[in-house]
């Protein structure tokens, strides 16, 4: 499918922003002056998706982000948010979201925030010491201090916090 063109491509700009502050009903506004064929593009979905999450709407959410995946396979982000909206979503939960992430882990071996997000599941998930392999990985693969400062801070890994600090 060709990219949107003006005055289409105006409105996808301003409902982006307009998802940038945090206004997902005034996205909606911009993305409803874009005609419906118009919004199967993939940067359309995202806009689509990003809209469901801030609304809160985890079924549609889930449901965009899994044409997402379909269109755009190789793109890690993509299946992040699907795990993201699936564990929300009803009839979802950690380990639906845990088995689509293990998938994405296969395709993106060295994806840090995959990893992280595997910690998290597994740690909610109650086991411990897959989580802190996760998390281990995520930290090598991000190379990145913020990881470490972020994990003590997520309320999904809050039972590792002792044993991240012991590693700082």
């Amino acid at each position: 499918m060709k990219p949107l063109e003006p005055p289409d491509s105006h409105h996808l700009s301003a409902a982006q922003g307009w998802l940038g502050l945090g206004d997902w009903k005034e996205a909606v506004e911009e993305l409803k002056q874009i005609a419906p064929e118009r919004r199967q593009i993939p940067e359309a979905l995202e806009v689509i998706r990003e809209i469901f999450i801030q609304a809160g709407r985890w079924d549609m959410a889930a449901r965009a982000a899994g044409h997402l995946v379909e269109m755009k396979p190789g793109e890690p982000e993509t299946w992040i948010a699907l795990a993201y909206a699936t564990r929300r979503k009803r009839g979802g939960g950690l380990g639906p979201a845990r088995e689509i992430l293990a998938k994405a882990q296969n395709r993106f071996p060295k994806e840090p925030v995959i990893a992280y997000n595997l910690a998290c599941y597994e740690c909610q998930l109650g086991n411990q010491q897959a989580a802190l392999k996760w998390l281990r990985k995520a930290f090598a693969a991000s190379r990145s201090r913020e990881m470490r400062s972020m994990a003590l801070h997520d309320r999904d890994l809050e039972p590792l916090w002792p044993k991240i600090r012991e590693h700082d």
